[in-house]
């Protein structure tokens, strides 16, 4: 490293690096001692060499700027506690220090053991453990040749017995090893300067965090008096090294400063792993499904029994549809969509986010992140919701049920629940912490399954001795009632267009439930349809799905959802401000409606962009896309959902499609409700 070396040691062992650097042909400028003397071997082979040695000094600091140019070397009190004397500047380009051994003592402590500090060999060896263990060596404080090799095999010997094994005396096997004379090393943790520690230059004990004394000392004066706090005010010992190189010393200084003894201070904990462990051997695990847990719904192994194929949702395992032997997934769909709407289909929707929102300001909350109000809203009664994010865009919808004055049961998207949960969280915790509520997700609490069709009221009515009639149990309200003799929630709300019943029961209560509503349905071919009927169904209505309907950068006007939109709020519920920037009431925007290929049995691509020309040169400008798209067997043709610029405005204009192979698709804008625009169907 240099051709000019100053070395500083506390020990005779450190005279080996002198004498190698000399040896070498290499010039050692000096051996600064810190203990008042010593006549082992080593120092007098250094002596013999001619190597310049004070006893009783230490290297109080170093100059150069990118690399070392000089030493400053100033005698030592006694203890090695204060600068004794004037320094004196030594030239050298090399700077060496030793301040004796410590036993590396963290893979014990991973096994639980607690260290114990030992004054003879002054360092922390482990104490008991639970674990069947033998130590040896340097770990327990042997550091000379001959007795580590008589400790090794003595330690041999016992683990032998520990194991079972009778093995005669092997004491013959260890070398005869020259025994050097050795004069005791000095405990000395912290080389002392003229000026106090805070102002000295800096002296790092953490090399790897950049820890120093003077650091140490002002978590003291802080009052960082327990070394684990310490730790988290410096850094000291953190990182892969775990203490190895600079605990000791920084467990030193600490207990200086504080008055302590060093075993009264203690040790931080030593964490896994014992020696580093790149990145690659981590990464490079194969977990197979821990990687993206799967989630099943109390229904799974009924779904999978009547061959459902699936698709995920949010890590859920969702039932995609329900093919009969030798049907296509378009047939299946077909049957599954006419079932629905002419008799009585069922939905496993188990997996839609469900919070459970308490507290007397639970309203005034609702009001504040919804855009409609809820002040109103009746025990029993349910309400559509949208909520936006401070921008005005959409974030999620869904149904929230009013439980009682003080406590609601909100619905939100699958994939969006735990977003939505978090957000309710953020606002309440950052921005609104006077509001007294609480949120506590209950998604996996409640199996849900959702009769729909003109017979699904005859089949719930099978089930249940509650009056479920129109009139006792109107269209967007709930009822507490037993279903198959089980307590359930009963909401009236659809999804589909059709007279619907969400029945919600706990969860360990789903699949015997399911069971009986198949069962109670038989008479009428009750169907079971998948995720993939149900957007068939609910783009029928025109009725979103927020994240694919939607991107983040669509409104509820947009949407041509003013009806959604409270006028008379008191509070500027989130979302409102944003409506009035310049931007958001362009009359150009791009708007939601509906679209009917020319050719009734076209599907045109979801995701497929729009132009009003179709003859434009290319780059054609691009006025929207097509955001859900399906084959109608009910209406008996496709249709689409799509945003338009100025869409709203453009009724029973023509767009155009163009596809990647150069052909076009010509489609109508049209409203975005197709099926029983009045409702009449989900209100009887």
């Amino acid at each position: 490293p240099g051709n000019r070396l100053a070395l500083m040691t506390t020990n005779d062992n450190a005279y080996k690096a002198a004498i190698a650097w000399h040896d070498a042909g290499k010039s050692v400028v000096l051996i600064a001692d810190t203990r008042p003397s010593a006549d082992g071997f080593l120092v007098k082979e250094a002596m013999k060499r001619g190597i310049k040695v004070e006893f009783g000094h230490g290297i109080i600091d170093v100059k150069g700027s990118k690399r070392v140019k000089s030493v400053e070397v100033a005698p030592l009190s006694a203890d090695g506690k204060s600068v004794s004397g004037q320094a004196v500047s030594y030239i050298c380009d090399t700077v060496a220090s030793s301040g004796g051994w410590s036993p590396v003592l963290h893979l014990s402590s991973h096994t639980g053991s607690k260290p114990i500090w030992r004054d003879d060999i002054q360092g922390f060896v482990p104490g008991n453990t639970e674990q069947a263990q033998h130590i040896c060596g340097g770990i327990q404080g042997v550091y000379d040749l001959s007795q580590v090799l008589e400790d090794g095999i003595k330690c041999g010997l016992a683990a032998a017995g520990d194991a079972g094994k009778h093995v005669s005396s092997l004491e013959f096997l260890a070398p005869t090893v020259t025994k050097y004379t050795e004069t005791p090393a000095m405990a000395l943790f912290h080389i002392p300067h003229s000026k106090p520690t805070s102002r000295a230059p800096k002296q790092f004990v953490d090399y790897q965090n950049d820890v120093t004394a003077a650091g140490i000392e002002l978590a003291n004066r802080e009052g960082f008096e327990s070394i684990e706090h310490v730790k988290r005010y410096t850094a000291l010992g953190f990182g892969t090294d775990q203490g190895k190189l600079g605990n000791i010393n920084g467990m030193a200084i600490t207990a200086n400063s504080l008055g302590k003894t060093i075993p009264e201070t203690g040790t931080t904990i030593f964490r896994p792993m014992y020696t580093p462990v790149t990145f690659g051997a981590l990464s490079g695990s194969d977990v197979k499904q821990l990687f993206d847990p799967a989630r099943f719904t109390a229904m799974h192994s009924w779904h999978v029994d009547n061959c459902a194929e699936f698709e995920d949702v949010g890590q859920w395992k969702r039932p995609w549809y329900y093919p009969k032997p030798g049907e296509t997934m378009e047939q299946a769909l077909a049957r599954e969509c006419l079932a629905t709407r002419n008799s009585v289909g069922l939905l496993d929707a188990s997996t839609l986010g469900k919070i459970d929102i308490q507290g007397k300001d639970a309203r005034e909350f609702l009001n504040r992140v919804y855009t409609n109000p809820w002040s109103q809203l009746a025990v029993g009664k349910c309400r559509y919701g949208v909520m936006c994010k401070e921008d005005g865009m959409v974030f999620d919808d869904g149904v929230t049920a009013c439980i009682n004055d003080n406590r609601f049961q909100m619905t939100t998207t699958t994939g969006g629940a735990a977003g939505v949960l978090n957000w309710l969280e953020l606002w309440h915790q950052t921005e609104w912490p006077e509001l007294e509520v609480y949120f506590s997700t209950v998604t996996d609490h409640w199996s849900t399954m959702t009769i729909s069709g003109p017979n699904s009221r005859k089949v719930l009515e099978k089930l249940t001795d509650a009056d479920v009639s129109n009139e006792a149990f109107p269209y967007m309200g709930w009822i507490a009632a037993e279903v198959a003799g089980v307590k359930a929630r009963i909401f009236r709300i659809s999804f589909t267009g059709e007279l619907s019943f969400e029945i919600n029961v706990q969860a360990n209560f789903g699949l015997h439930c399911w069971e009986a509503v198949v069962a109670a349905g038989q008479e009428f071919d009750i169907t079971p349809y998948g995720t993939e009927t149900m957007h068939i169904l609910r783009a029928e209505k025109g009725f979103i799905i927020v994240g694919q309907d939607t991107d983040g950068s669509v409104t509820p006007q947009d949407l041509d959802m003013n009806w959604v939109v409270g006028k008379k709020k008191a509070f500027s519920y989130l979302g409102k401000r944003s409506w009035s920037r310049e931007d958001n009431e362009r009359t150009d925007r791009k708007q939601f409606v509906g679209l009917k290929p020319k050719d009734p049995k076209v599907v045109l691509p979801e995701g497929a962009q729009i132009v009003f020309d179709k003859d434009q040169p290319i780059p054609m400008t691009m006025v929207g896309h097509v955001t859900s798209s399906y084959y109608s067997a009910c209406l008996g043709y496709s249709f689409a959902l799509a945003v338009v610029k100025g869409g709203l405005e453009r009724m029973g204009q023509s767009v155009f499609v163009p596809l990647a192979d150069g052909s076009t698709i010509e489609a109508e804008i049209c409203s975005s409700v197709f099926y029983d625009p009045k409702g009449d169907r989900q209100n009887v």
